[in-house]
């Protein structure tokens, strides 16, 4: 079985432009000459096809252009361990696959040394962040409302549990002014409050961890993989899966291998051992907040 980041990529890619087109996999399959059960597969991720049965697939769904640009990207390299995108096309292929991982997870874990993580951004700091990158003024509105979509995974019906162990210097930035900064600590106490959520923050001066390393995203989901499906009757339980996303300037490295994934385990276990309580961490922010909301009006030094 492939089921690498970069082969399930490649699947979610199919599905959705068979999708869009209004196709049953019946359909396509009898378009291609081949069997259900293998597209299937591929659609999956559990089977890759070649690239040359991708731009098959592609040429049936009248899909051109750009579109069939990004997808054949995706069709070379899909069993690869680790997948780093370096181009444009792949890494918009990249970040997709990185969204479906966190809105299909049971359990997220944000190492965040430096800056609140996505999920827990306001508005306001999502806005003064990409202001500050640069981003076109133009684009800023929809990438804000995109970010603030993704907490869908942590606020729905049976949400995902949510594990942030954020470095303390990460309050102390004073991203977007004072006025953001109070509301961004107010919602970070907001959603500590929540049964699925646990906030710890790692203070300062507590000698080296894994965390001084820079930030990185753990996630597991438990989803039944095709073959199981089709056991169903046998009640065959859902395997879990676990990936490690790891942020760089300008790609994300996406890490599926077991070795790997337990030694981003054991880095997070390590973290946690030197971090607060939640209700310690909270106490923390919360101190932090009221003294920032009774000179809000002066300016005072955060640490």
């Amino acid at each position: 079985m492939a089921r690498t980041p970069k082969a399930r990529a490649l699947g979610a890619a199919l599905r959705q432009a068979r999708e869009e087109k209004h196709l049953v996999l019946r359909e396509v399959a009898a378009a291609i000459s081949r069997d259900i059960g293998v597209l299937s597969r591929w659609e999956t991720g559990d089977r890759t096809p070649k690239p040359e049965q991708v731009a098959q697939i592609l040429t049936k769904l009248d899909i051109d252009g750009d579109r069939y640009d990004e997808i054949m990207t995706l069709a070379y390299g899909t069993n690869e361990s680790q997948w780093v995108a370096t181009t444009l096309p792949e890494q918009r292929q990249q970040m997709a696959a990185y969204v479906d991982w966190e809105q299909k997870a049971s359990r997220i874990v944000e190492i965040a040394p430096l800056l609140i993580p996505g999920l827990l951004q306001t508005s306001e700091y999502i806005q003064a962040i990409m202001t500050a990158a640069g981003v076109p003024s133009g684009e800023i509105a929809s990438r804000v409302t995109s970010r603030i979509g993704r907490r869908e995974v942590i606020n729905r019906k049976n949400p995902a549990d949510l594990l942030v162990l954020l470095g303390r210097a990460a309050l102390n930035q004073d991203i977007g002014g004072k006025v953001a900064t109070i509301e961004q600590l107010q919602h970070l106490l907001e959603m500590a409050a929540r049964p699925n959520v646990e906030l710890r923050v790692v203070p300062e001066h507590c000698g080296w961890h894994p965390g001084l390393e820079g930030e990185f995203v753990l996630i597991e989901s438990s989803r039944a993989t095709a073959m199981q499906n089709a056991v169903m009757a046998k009640r065959t339980p859902a395997s879990k899966s676990s990936i490690v996303f790891v942020g760089t300037r300008r790609s994300v490295l996406m890490l599926h291998e077991d070795g790997d994934v337990d030694a981003y385990k054991r880095a997070i276990d390590k973290i946690q051992k030197v971090s607060l309580r939640p209700d310690a961490s909270v106490n923390v922010i919360a101190e932090l907040h009221n003294r920032m909301e009774k000179y809000r009006g002066t300016p005072i030094h955060l640490a």
